[in-house]
């Protein structure tokens, strides 16, 4: 687990802890000391804690002019026993919309598992986006059967080609345009 860490190769582009509108703003990381956990394993130290004890993220990119977001998330979520989803609302998300964001790219495929309670934060989060869209990318299938069985596929969009994104090769606006011309497709 330790030796999984969040993408990397956009930090030319786009470091959270740079960036003043950020959750994640000031933000120090060590490279050599290991101080968050997954159960019983350590993870690598540049993945961000947003409260949860069993998930944590990693703002990838945001474009505040384009108004959307790139976060790589890892762990397992899990809203039965710890609200994962209420704390990354209330935490990281608000903040976000509060400064224009409105479309959520979600990389999944770091998410061991998912553990549903009620969709009300989905709900909640799906309506604050308005115009905009929350995609979850290269999610596992077994978490995706789990969203999907709960109904949360409703607010989080998922599937076809979504489930299979090459998406480390692109560039964050590249991510972004194919991403925005998939979900336009599903629309029409």
């Amino acid at each position: 687990m330790h030796e999984i860490e969040p993408f990397y190769l956009w930090r030319d582009d786009y470091i959270a802890a740079e960036d003043q509108l950020s959750p994640f703003y000031n933000t120090e990381y060590s490279e050599f000391y290991y101080d968050k956990q997954l159960y019983n394993f350590l993870i690598h130290p540049q993945w961000d804690a947003f409260g949860s004890t069993t998930l944590y993220i990693k703002v990838l990119y945001a474009d505040y002019d384009r108004n959307f977001a790139i976060i790589e998330l890892m762990g397992e979520w899990n809203d039965t026993l710890h609200n994962d989803i209420m704390l990354l609302k209330r935490e990281i998300i608000e903040l976000m919309v509060d400064e224009g964001i409105n479309k959520f790219i979600l990389v999944g495929e770091n998410v061991l598992n998912f553990h549903a309670s009620d969709d009300s934060y989905y709900e909640e989060w799906f309506q604050d986006v308005e115009d905009g869209w929350i995609a979850g990318i290269n999610f596992n299938e077994h978490v995706i059967k789990e969203f999907r069985d709960h109904s949360i596929d409703y607010f989080i969009n998922f599937g076809g080609e979504l489930d299979d994104l090459h998406w480390r090769k692109l560039k964050p606006l590249q991510f972004y345009k194919k991403v925005e011309e998939l979900l336009t497709k599903r629309l029409n």
